[in-house]
């Protein structure tokens, strides 16, 4: 029998011999070779080939193999498809991890060596910025620096007899095609065939900016396949990934750059305004001290039409120190320099201490206050001043934007938070400002409002605060029907610093100390009005003052403003002997 060596001989790297076939065709079962490698000459070069051969007996009158049937089927549109599918999926892929122009460069080159069938060797150029010369930034199956490969190839005056044509690819924004690669750089790398490529592509890369390039893709052609209308389209695809990932590196960026830029300058705010605010507390302190003392002297009583000036001087001097302690404040939550102590605190009852504090100015406004805070299951860590300044500013907005009606301010535990809501029926805010409402320097334009006062931060600060206890703040409201503010923030100590969590609190609030330290201050000045030979008015009280009238010889009362927030620290304030404990 004749197994047709001959036949078989005319396929040199068919990777199935007759000999190879015979021991199962001899036992009678068919067999197949699916997509078998052949360089076949069937166009004047060794062309890259693939076929799917199935063996099967053919048997004689004898019933013995007489002869074998090969069906011979070619496939190789098919491999050469899924082989540059599987590269530009894989150049997608590294593409999207890209974070930096050269890391893109790098990541699409790796992934082009990958396929040396198709890509023998790659280099991939950037422009710079003038479009003066093109910068080498990865390549593939090519060591950097060589005559084929120049880190930095200079555009003008480029010959076309030397080196790559990126200077006509540049001007042309064309592909360019070279034929005769072994005269220019001899033979080049050509893995995984033994025959070196003869043929390369230089391809420009587009950018975003459609009147300029932001590169050039320098590529080999297989020397086992013409460089047809399907390999070009797959060089230019390639094109279109790489120009999609630098520039989508680059847009990453140009935002990373720009937010490096907008936060240098939010941390220089920040630190201006907390040097402005350390600048204005001195003189303000300095300021409001002669001023307090010469109000509340009762051995040198002053006549009514002083005594008018300095509480005007000393009411704008106490609204400018809030001002710049809520700035300050602020400034030093932002630069993470704010000295915060997490103690265990009966929360309800302090809120109601704090809330207290503006009953009086709430009923000289003829509205209703109603404060529903129930004991806590446990303690609440929190620090007691930050506490407080949420209660405080949460209040002074429902005051300042309420007519008539109510404020209602309620505390409860739910699911392991202890939540504060502040509502009011007041003007309430526009849809469309309640996105903004706890932005820096934001303020509702048009509110209607008691007073003018406010910078804008106090929302922000209670933000901040909310965020520094591991809580969140929100706000809903209606125009015209009210708006309610909602603190929750977490029970026990998980959330917070370690370093930060104190065992426990003194026993009087801060709220009580002032309270103290307002009676005796409201009793000097009703003795001294005694002493002038006026009847004494009866107090009333807002937010961050005491007033008490007394009566002038016209029958007029004139105002006596008392401070509820000291002009120094709280703490100074305190050890400077203003108040006691009670």
């Amino acid at each position: 029998m004749q197994w047709g060596s001959e036949e078989w001989s005319a396929f040199p790297r068919s990777g199935k011999s007759s000999a190879q076939c015979s021991p199962a065709c001899a036992r009678g079962d068919a067999t197949w070779s699916e997509d078998q490698l052949i360089l076949l000459n069937r166009s004047g070069y060794a062309e890259e080939c693939y076929f799917t051969f199935s063996f099967s007996p053919i048997r004689d009158e004898s019933g013995g193999i007489g002869g074998i049937f090969t069906a011979v089927t070619e496939t190789t549109e098919r491999v050469l498809g899924e082989r540059r599918l599987r590269t530009l999926r894989a150049l997608a892929g590294a593409a999207s991890e890209a974070r930096t122009t050269e890391d893109a460069c790098r990541r699409a080159l790796n992934a082009l060596a990958a396929n040396p069938a198709d890509i023998p060797f790659a280099l991939l150029y950037l422009l710079d910025a003038d479009g003066s010369a093109a910068r080498l930034a990865a390549a593939a199956h090519l060591a950097p620096g060589t005559p084929a490969s120049p880190t930095v190839a200079l555009l003008a005056g480029e010959s076309g007899d030397v080196g790559w044509p990126l200077a006509r690819v540049v001007a042309t924004a064309e592909a360019a095609r070279l034929d005769d690669l072994p005269r220019r750089f001899g033979a080049l790398p050509g893995s995984p065939w033994d025959t070196p490529p003869t043929t390369a592509l230089a391809l420009p890369i587009p950018s975003r900016a459609r009147e300029s390039l932001a590169g050039l893709l320098v590529v080999g052609i297989s020397p086992h396949r013409a460089l047809d209308e399907a390999y070009e389209a797959f060089y230019g695809l390639i094109a279109g990934h790489i120009a999609t990932s630098i520039g989508d590196a680059r847009a990453y960026e140009e935002e990373r750059r720009r937010a490096e830029a907008l936060a240098e300058l939010d941390r220089a705010k920040t630190d201006f305004f907390g040097n402005v605010s350390h600048e204005f507390r001195t003189p303000l302190t300095l300021m409001l001290g002669p001023v307090a003392d010469a109000l509340g002297d009762i051995n040198s009583a002053l006549v009514p039409v002083q005594r008018e000036r300095l509480e005007v001087a000393q009411r704008n001097g106490l609204r400018l120190e809030r001002l710049v302690n809520n700035l300050l404040d602020l400034s030093r939550i932002e630069a993470g320099r704010i000295e915060d102590s997490y103690e265990p605190t009966d929360l309800a009852a302090f809120t109601r201490e704090l809330v207290g504090l503006f009953q009086s100015a709430i009923e000289r406004a003829e509205l209703r206050l109603t404060v529903d805070c129930p004991p806590l299951p446990v303690p609440v860590h929190v620090d007691r001043e930050m506490w407080e300044k949420i209660v405080l500013n949460l209040l002074s907005n429902a005051l300042k934007f309420t007519f008539e009606g109510e404020i209602v301010v309620r505390l409860r535990a739910d699911g392991g938070r202890a939540v504060l809501t502040v509502s009011d029926t007041g003007t309430g805010i526009p849809p469309e400002e309640l996105p903004h409402l706890f932005e820096r320097f934001h303020r509702v334009r048009g509110a209607r409002a008691r007073t003018f006062e406010g910078s804008g931060i106090g929302l922000a600060l209670v933000r901040e605060i909310a965020r520094l206890h591991g809580g969140e703040v929100a706000a809903t409201s209606a125009v015209g029907a009210g708006t309610t503010f909602t603190v929750a923030i977490p029970t026990g100590t998980a959330h917070l610093p370690a370093d930060r969590i104190a065992v426990g609190h003194t026993a009087t609030s801060t709220a009580a100390l002032y309270r103290a330290a307002l009676v005796r201050r409201h009793r000097g000045a009703r003795k001294a009005a005694r002493r002038q030979g006026c009847s004494p008015g009866r107090a009333s009280s807002s937010p961050t003052t005491t007033r008490t009238c007394a009566r002038t010889r016209d029958g007029c009362y004139g105002a006596t403003t008392l401070s509820r927030r000291p002009p120094m620290g709280r703490r100074r304030w305190l050890r400077h002997g203003n108040a006691r404990r009670i």
